[in-house]
Order: C-alpha cells, then sequence, then structure tokens
C-alpha cells in the first residue's frame, strides 16, 4: 500500500486511543485526579530544580511536582510571596503544599506562559513557625510559539486552556464564594 511518502510502509493493526466512557484504571485512559508529579532534583546551593519540559505560549497549565524529603524542613510548609516588585501578578502561584507518605512534599501550582523561550520562576517554601527553615526551588520550562504545534506535556502537567479561559474560570469562581 503506497502513501507517497518515501520510507512509509503500512502494517495490520491500529492505533488505539482511549474512550471516555472506559472505566477508570483502565490501561488505555489516563485518570485526571492521579496525575502523577514530577520530581525535584536537587542543585550544588541546596537549591531545588524542577524541569517542566515544552510548553506553548499564551497557556495556563497545573504543574505538579514532589520534592524529596528534606529533613530542615517541618510539616506546615507555606509559600513566600513572590519578591519581585515589578510582577502584580505572578506567573507561577502555588495552590497547595501537601506531604507525601514517603516524607516528600507535592506541590501543585498553576502556571501561566506569556513569552516564549527558557523561563524560569522561583518559590520560596517555608515552614510555619520555623524561622530560617526555608527551601528554595526554581521552576524551568522552555516555551514555544502557539504556531510551532502542541508539546508533547510530561506527567506532572496539564494544560487547563488558553489564559483567556483560566481567567474566565477563576473570576468565576470568585463569584461564586
Amino acid at each position: 500500500m503506497a502513501t507517497g511518502r518515501k520510507g512509509s510502509t503500512s502494517k495490520a493493526g491500529g492505533v488505539r486511543f482511549p474512550d471516555d466512557d472506559e472505566p477508570p484504571g483502565s490501561p488505555t485512559r489516563k485518570d485526571e485526579s492521579n496525575l502523577c508529579s514530577l520530581i525535584a532534583i536537587q542543585e550544588k546551593d541546596g537549591s531545588y530544580l524542577v524541569k517542566a519540559g515544552f510548553l506553548k505560549s499564551h497557556q495556563c497549565y497545573e504543574i505538579v511536582f514532589t520534592v524529596p524529603d528534606v529533613p530542615t524542613l517541618g510539616k506546615e510548609l507555606s509559600c513566600l510571596p513572590s519578591s519581585s516588585p515589578s510582577r502584580r501578578f505572578p506567573n507561577l502561584r502555588v495552590h497547595r503544599i501537601n506531604s507525601t507518605l514517603e516524607g516528600g512534599v507535592k506541590v501543585t501550582c498553576e502556571y501561566r506562559t506569556h513569552q516564549e523561550g527558557v523561563l524560569q520562576e522561583e518559590i520560596t517554601l517555608v515552614t510555619r513557625g520555623k524561622k530560617g527553615s526555608t527551601l528554595k526551588v526554581r521552576f524551568q520550562a522552555k516555551v514555544i510559539d502557539p504556531h510551532h504545534g502542541t508539546p508533547m506535556l510530561l506527567d506532572g502537567v496539564r494544560c487547563l486552556g488558553s489564559q483567556r479561559d483560566a481567567r474566565t474560570r477563576h473570576s468565576s469562581s470568585r463569584e461564586r464564594i
């Protein structure tokens, strides 16, 4: 069977895509409530680096990452606000910080891409009530132009839609409160 492309051949069989009506736990259905997470890698200076891979510009993403067990941090963690005076609206917002069964910390955040290139953001996790107990986490992503296709997202990264869709969703959730 010729397709007109050099080196292309046809084989019996096919590609199967998951159906929405498949039961949870099926190997072809991804359960969004059980989103895997990225792993933060410790750097030489003691801070951690999270690489989110390729993302598309002008989109909003949910990023879930895990920081391995850090003995100096306690269980009640929070995130310091961005220290940049020029940023009224940070691109990376932490929504949840949970302790994991393995002793690490699972962080769920929202990231809004605004330009192309290799972008970095930094957050600081602190233990409530413990002065001097902080952990710096650098977040890094390669953001591509919207006209260059759709990147394959890593486990722990989920697209929430365009920034316009995310603003509408965020404002409507505030109106319900």
